[in-house]
């Protein structure tokens, strides 16, 4: 299965709601700081959209709901690797991506066969207080070289304008989150995210 080439990031199924009918075809759910029950329904919630639009949902972090929920893919960053039972997962058949900065974390990324690698931030991001600077292109085009048929994700102060020079530099997705959902008219940008990533 080819992933689609444009992967937004949304806290709230609510959003699926908006962006799936234009055509997104790959998302992450990404919810924080929320208890166990408001995860667990927005999950729900999210894998019945997909379900009905034919669209990939991709779970951060929650493994054990993602498993529970019968999901089909699941996102980890370095932290969430400590405690995630990744033969747990894998014997559920969950496709895993997995997020990673240096070298280090690609080295420990890789040693667990992923399904995607990310690479952040390829720009300054506003999301989140990153102890890593922008990674830059350079980066990606390295990354690209070390992880060969893996698909690489380039995440990180995206903008359409920015997108055709990461796919160039080796990237086979690029993710996005606040270019959409701080933007004054969302729907509109993600229309022009599928655009441009078609």
């Amino acid at each position: 299965m080819t992933l689609d080439r444009f992967y937004p990031i949304f806290d709230r199924a609510e959003w699926l709601l908006r962006m799936l009918p234009l055509g997104v075809k790959l998302v992450q759910l990404r919810v924080k700081d929320q208890p166990a029950e408001v995860v667990r329904a927005e999950i729900r919630a999210a894998k019945g959209l997909c379900g009905e639009f034919g669209a990939t949902l991709v779970v951060n972090d929650y493994w054990q709901m993602a498993i529970d929920e019968g999901c089909g893919w699941l996102h980890l960053g370095q932290e969430d690797l400590d405690s995630a039972d990744i033969p747990a997962i894998r014997r559920a058949g969950i496709k895993l991506g997995l997020s990673t900065h240096d070298h280090a974390e690609l080295d420990r990324a890789l040693a667990l066969n992923p399904d995607y690698i990310a690479l952040g931030p390829v720009y300054p991001t506003i999301l989140k207080k990153m102890k890593w600077h922008e990674q830059g292109l350079d980066r990606v085009r390295e990354w690209k070289t070390l992880i060969g048929d893996i698909p690489l994700v380039g995440i990180g102060g995206m903008s359409v304008d920015r997108a055709p020079g990461v796919f160039a530099a080796g990237a086979d997705i690029v993710s996005v989150v606040t270019d959409i959902t701080l933007n004054d008219a969302p729907e509109a940008r993600c229309s022009e995210w599928i655009g441009a990533t078609r």
